[in-house]
């Protein structure tokens, strides 16, 4: 099977988003023509990532994250200025035939969202679910049976992402019942930032509803920054609430995704060419400090 075979199967799997679509999906370098060896799932193709998809033998590496380090991620690099990083990192690929394929914004588009799915499902949260996108605005809200603790939570998090810790605001002997999966809480994301009778809302403000309205304890989100919702939670923590926000990054918080793909990239190409989930590893180390 050809690597432009594969990528077939993946377009006629995904919605077609239409043909003026000018995003970031698509080819990041390679030659698609040749018959396909193998394939690694990775969330992000960092040097780590293509080291390995090159000990597995795998010439197309199919990812969610960009390859370059500019936001559009088109095939090259576009900055006016050389960076030495990229380059060696695409010689790299070139020295071992791969090509790099970016799925994302057809991922999102799947319904359902291929990234949350993969989340849920190996967090083992599947069952958990009470509603998706409706009463948490692009994410998804958990309920579990019984309340879990901060700290409980923080255990299940980096054993089954793969973490070296987790960054979070909350007591770790809190409760915790009810849980959301957030979108980016950066101005601008999701719900623009508007006035509407004199009332100002955006994202994180319409989370701020939600948390309230339906007694949600906690939150996973993706980008944050600190002035709006991160500092209500932590205003409610000083006022006596359970409430709490598990703030473990964009590509760990997505990287369970990556491991879905290889369920349904392996269905797609019926088992024909190995398909291998390569984990992205975490992004951040720690170093502890300071009082729980």
């Amino acid at each position: 099977m050809k690597i432009s075979e594969v990528l077939e199967k993946v377009a006629a799997y995904h919605p077609d988003l239409g043909p003026d679509y000018n995003g970031c999906d698509g080819i990041k370098c390679g030659d698609p023509e040749k018959e396909c060896t193998g394939i690694a799932s990775a969330l992000v193709p960092n040097v780590d990532v293509i080291k390995k998809t090159i000990e597995l033998g795998c010439n197309l590496l199919y990812v969610h994250e960009p390859t370059s380090y500019l936001t559009p991620d088109e095939a090259g690099w576009k900055a006016d200025f050389k960076c030495e990083v990229y380059d060696e990192k695409m010689q790299l690929l070139s020295d071992h035939g791969i090509v790099v394929y970016r799925d994302h914004d057809h991922m999102h588009a799947h319904r359902p969202d291929s990234i949350f799915t993969g989340v849920l499902k190996y967090l083992g949260w599947e069952e958990y679910v009470v509603d998706a996108g409706k009463t948490v605005p692009f994410g998804h809200l958990v309920e579990f049976p019984e309340p879990r603790t901060v700290e409980d939570i923080n255990e299940e998090l980096i054993k089954k992402v793969g973490l070296h810790g987790t960054r979070y605001i909350g007591r770790h002997v809190d409760k915790i019942k009810r849980l959301a999966l957030v979108g980016h809480l950066y101005p601008g994301a999701f719900i623009p930032e508007t006035y509407k009778d004199g009332y100002y809302t955006d994202y994180s403000t319409e989370i701020i509803r939600a948390m309230q309205n339906e007694h949600i304890d906690a939150i996973i989100p993706g980008e944050i920054i600190e002035w709006n919702l991160l500092s209500y939670i932590r205003d409610g923590i000083s006022l006596g609430r359970s409430m709490a926000c598990f703030n473990i990054g964009h590509f760990n918080w997505e990287e369970l995704g990556a491991k879905y793909a290889v369920d349904w990239l392996s269905e797609l190409v019926e088992n024909k060419v190995p398909v291998t989930y390569v984990p992205g590893g975490d992004l951040w180390n720690y170093k502890l400090g300071g009082v729980r």
